[in-house]
């Protein structure tokens, strides 16, 4: 008997260990980072914040179905990248919502706290890109999740400005606009894997010799 199969099968088990174990680590600093900017968005009346906020636990919930699919045939990757752009389509639907609820009724945005917290959002956000750069070329549920991440890194930089923006002008204008780009750019990244998982065929990680 060849000891290909063998190979293969120990390659794709320290493959998918080591996918786990990533993916753990930004699934924790994605989720602690969902409470931190939940809270300061609301205390700053900041919609840039709290859409980054809901942005991190849809990473955190993305990321929770990419572990889910780890190490699992190439039907169910397919499908938790699919349900991972589902998710990101409903919360650009809630980021929209929210913006139109502050457009109507005021909001008084804080920008040091905008700085700060998106300071550290950002810095959470590169760490995540980082660890998962190596995994970007690999199966649909990891390049899933370097979309989203990437997206991420995007959106601090967008609130980072807003923040500025809001400091020099005295105007709340800069945080809707960038309230709303967010909702852009994650409806953006959801239709973006959808597409990609529809017509996903899978990545062969492994091709044993006979």
């Amino acid at each position: 008997m060849s000891g290909g199969g063998c190979s293969c099968g120990e390659g794709l088990r320290a493959q998918s260990a080591g996918e786990r174990r990533v993916l753990w680590i930004v699934l924790v600093l994605n989720g602690a980072m969902f409470v931190v900017e939940s809270i300061a968005g609301w205390l700053a009346q900041s919609t840039g914040l709290l859409a980054d906020g809901l942005d991190m636990f849809a990473d955190a919930a993305v990321y929770g179905v990419a572990l889910w699919a780890v190490g699992r045939h190439v039907a169910h990757k397919t499908s938790a990248a699919r349900l991972s752009g589902w998710l990101q389509l409903l919360l650009g639907l809630g980021v929209l919502m929210d913006v139109l609820r502050r457009m109507i009724f005021g909001s008084s945005p804080e920008p040091q706290v905008i700085g700060v917290v998106g300071l550290l959002a950002l810095a959470v956000n590169i760490a995540a890109l980082l660890l998962l750069q190596k995994h970007r070329g690999g199966e649909i549920h990891m390049r899933a999740s370097w979309i989203f991440t990437k997206n991420d890194v995007i959106a601090n930089l967008a609130v980072l400005a807003a923040g500025g923006l809001v400091a020099l002008t005295g105007s709340r204008l800069p945080d809707l606009i960038v309230g709303l780009g967010i909702a852009a750019l994650v409806v953006s990244g959801g239709l973006a894997i959808l597409r990609e998982s529809a017509s996903s065929k899978g990545v062969s990680t492994c091709n044993p010799t006979p």
